[in-house]
């Protein structure tokens, strides 16, 4: 655990991509594999489920250091960061612990979650007491990051594959490939694993197999350049496939040895959750892997991603929700097939034989993903004007001869996303949360309204639709924290509500019903575009400008 945290403090002190590889290929070359394996599991992302409840966590912090609650609070609120605030305020420790990052997580973390689920509080308090008490500063702070589920220290994924490539002397790019799936925590990380992710390869260069690991998803940059300059940074249309953009849940559909696993972008195994695609796949020849799109499909149409969201965070499906929320994956990539990798394959090829697998194994949850036809680039721009009223967010552009690259790279061939403008709405500011990490002596994270009614009617009031933390610059972060500690009205802990004096343009790229707001409405990515301190207050937007932005109600099936 020592050399873990030391690690963490280690990358946490630089801004170098240098000196954080350097230190990662330090730890990784000299690290057990059992710690290794869970250090390479949280460097990637990994986290467990929550393991202890906050409000055990923050009594614990109370008590042995015997702080009144409102003190807590305050210290709280001025670090911005749970564990980091427990961190602090706990004594130092008498002795240091010599135990891996391994025995750590496995023997001493985890069970946490059992002992909070089936014993009495103050057992789970006793082992907590005695869990931070031989580690140092630096140690106690990873394990609240860990037990809070917040490890995060500025080290991206192709940092950490280029590290183990670094260590195994293999292209970090094969790393890569092997690392994805390594997060999903059904498949706890093991020495085994560790080792799988660094082997050699093998000397004949033949396909290893890979189970039901998916491969590195690949993205699209984003096409901002005016359609009359089209012609000079891409060429003439005839070099590239052009689908719609969909709003859905990015996916890989991967069928191998007679079994089926769907993956998220977010290298999360969802199969349980869309038991309609899983029999899409038993449908499928072994050795095949779709790369494509779930959204919800009634009547040849794709349907608001409000409907979608309701199965994302739902394991088990009911009757009720299949029928009303029927998903499909929309299928644009053939990464795999009869066991051979097709990547380095052009696109055009891939596209080709995806069509014919789609053909030859009708299912009612598999559409292929329709290309669209145009003369020009202007003609397709008047197309794209239609989005909206097609319920998707633009066009993808694909180089014809383009292989499939891994994650956000341009060496192997180009994905373009050709996004619509976002929704737009001038909305007022009418609360403020200080932020966290940097921003927590700020007051950055704040709450949007829009008026009720028209200029001029009675009892008129504005109603809360969003909350916003990004868009602005350091400089007007720090403008609006003066206003809002100059206009506070009241604070309930660590909201302040505030004289409504300023007027901000939100962006957001969807918008729908909602019983859960106090508006009726939710939006998806609200951020800040700009401040309008040009606009009055009693300008701002109403609700129905965005009653207006609706998309009309989903279809529903008569029975």
């Amino acid at each position: 655990m020592k050399a873990f945290a030391d690690l963490y403090s280690e990358l946490d002190g630089t801004t170098s991509s240098k000196a954080k590889l350097a230190a990662l290929a330090r730890y990784f070359g000299s690290a057990a594999p059992a710690d290794a394996a869970w250090a390479a599991y949280f460097l990637a992302g990994g986290k467990p489920r929550q393991i202890v409840p906050v409000a055990a966590l923050r009594a614990l912090a109370q008590r042995a250091a015997s702080l009144p609650e409102w003190l807590f609070e305050e210290s709280y609120q001025a670090v911005g960061d749970l564990a980091e605030t427990i961190a602090l305020l706990l004594p130092d420790a008498d002795h240091v612990d010599t135990a891996g990052l391994a025995e750590w997580v496995e023997q001493r973390v985890l069970p946490l979650r059992d002992l909070a689920r089936g014993q009495p509080p103050e057992v789970l308090m006793d082992a907590l007491d005695a869990l931070w008490r031989p580690l140092d500063a630096r140690g106690r702070l990873v394990l609240f990051k860990l037990i809070t589920g917040s490890f995060r220290v500025g080290v991206s994924k192709p940092l950490v594959t280029r590290a183990l490539g670094e260590v195994a002397g293999i292209d970090p790019k094969r790393v890569a490939e092997r690392l994805v799936g390594y997060t999903d925590i059904k498949a706890a990380p093991t020495p085994e694993r560790f080792l799988a992710l660094i082997a050699p390869e093998s000397e004949d260069g033949a396909m290893q197999s890979r189970g039901g690991q998916p491969y590195p998803f690949f993205l699209a940059h984003p096409l901002q350049a005016p359609v009359d300059a089209f012609d000079a940074v891409l060429g003439g249309p005839a070099g590239w496939q052009v689908e719609w953009k969909w709003d859905g849940i990015r996916a890989q559909l991967v069928r191998r040895e007679g079994q089926t696993w769907l993956w998220s972008r977010g290298e999360e195994l969802i199969t349980d959750r869309f038991p309609e695609l899983a029999e899409v796949a038993q449908r499928l020849p072994d050795g095949t892997v779709l790369d494509g799109e779930i959204i919800v499909w009634i009547d040849g149409r794709v349907q608001p991603f409000a409907l979608l969201q309701q199965r994302i965070g739902r394991k088990t499906v009911g009757a009720r929700l299949l029928r009303e929320a029927p998903a499909i994956l929309m299928a644009y990539d053939l990464l795999e097939w009869q066991g051979q990798d097709w990547r380095a394959r052009p696109q055009a090829e891939r596209r080709a034989q995806l069509a014919r697998v789609i053909a030859d194994h009708i299912h009612p949850a598999l559409e292929l993903s329709p290309l669209v036809e145009a003369d020009d680039w202007p003609h397709f721009a008047r197309l794209r004007d239609t989005s909206r009223a097609l319920g998707v967010e633009g066009f993808m552009l694909k180089a014809a001869d383009a292989a499939y690259g891994a994650g956000r790279t341009r060496d192997v061939g180009i994905w373009w996303k050709w996004k619509v403008d976002p929704y737009t709405v001038d909305a007022v500011l009418v609360y403020a949360q200080r932020g966290h990490g940097r921003r927590a002596s700020l007051y950055t994270d704040f709450t949007f309204a829009v008026w009720n009614a028209p200029p001029g009617t009675p009892d008129r009031a504005l109603v809360p639709f969003a909350k916003a933390y990004s868009g602005l610059t350091d400089a007007e972060m720090r403008a609006v924290d003066a206003i809002v500690r100059r206009t506070t009205v009241e604070q309930f802990g660590p909201v302040r509500s505030v004289t409504p004096t300023q007027v901000f343009e939100l962006g957001f790229e969807g918008i729908a019903r909602s019983g859960r707001h106090k508006s009726g409405i939710a939006v998806r990515f609200p951020r800040m575009l700009r401040w309008r301190t040009d606009k009055p207050v009693e300008d701002a937007d109403t609700l129905d400008t965005l009653e207006a932005m609706l998309p009309a109600a989903p279809a529903r099936d008569a029975a």
